[in-house]
């Protein structure tokens, strides 16, 4: 982030499974709407997720589930990481935020929704990486729902 010259950031996984095709729509969004967020969604309008197995989708559909349950978080792919960022947002969400691993994007929009920070949101494909192998495991799943009632309890 110090090394960050402009006053956006994006943050996207460098295997291409989040395609840049769509960071000018993210763009486009950001000034619509004046937006400190712009948040890729796979679970709205045309977005969608490609190649992973019923396994990953229920994990994935089911901890958003969850967390738009007990937190209102007011946008719709928690656990995503493509993202357009203020840079001073992204500074000050980061000296908030306390999670680690899967939990982390969670909790970056709902600290966000809770310093009153706006959140747009654009459709994306997300297509399973070729190479490498996720780190979603029990581990994480156990470590996302203890942060998921941390953040229930205190925000």
């Amino acid at each position: 982030m110090k090394h960050a010259t402009g006053n956006f950031i994006v943050i996207m996984d460098a295997d291409l499974s989040h395609h840049p095709k769509f960071i000018p729509e993210f763009i486009r969004k950001q000034k619509e709407g004046n937006f400190d967020i712009v948040s890729g969604t796979r679970y709205k309008g045309n977005g969608g997720v490609y190649g992973w197995d019923l396994k990953r989708k229920l994990i994935s559909r089911g901890a958003n589930f969850i967390t738009q349950v007990l937190l209102r978080p007011g946008a719709s792919d928690l656990t995503g990481s493509f993202r357009l960022y203020r840079k001073e947002v992204l500074q000050k969400l980061m000296e908030k935020c306390v999670s680690k691993g899967y939990v982390f994007q969670m909790e970056m929009i709902v600290r966000a929704r809770q310093l009153g920070y706006t959140i747009g949101e654009v459709p994306i494909s997300f297509v399973d990486r070729v190479y490498g192998e996720s780190k979603l495991g029990g581990n994480e799943i156990v470590s996302f729902l203890k942060g998921l009632l941390t953040l229930f309890a205190t925000t």
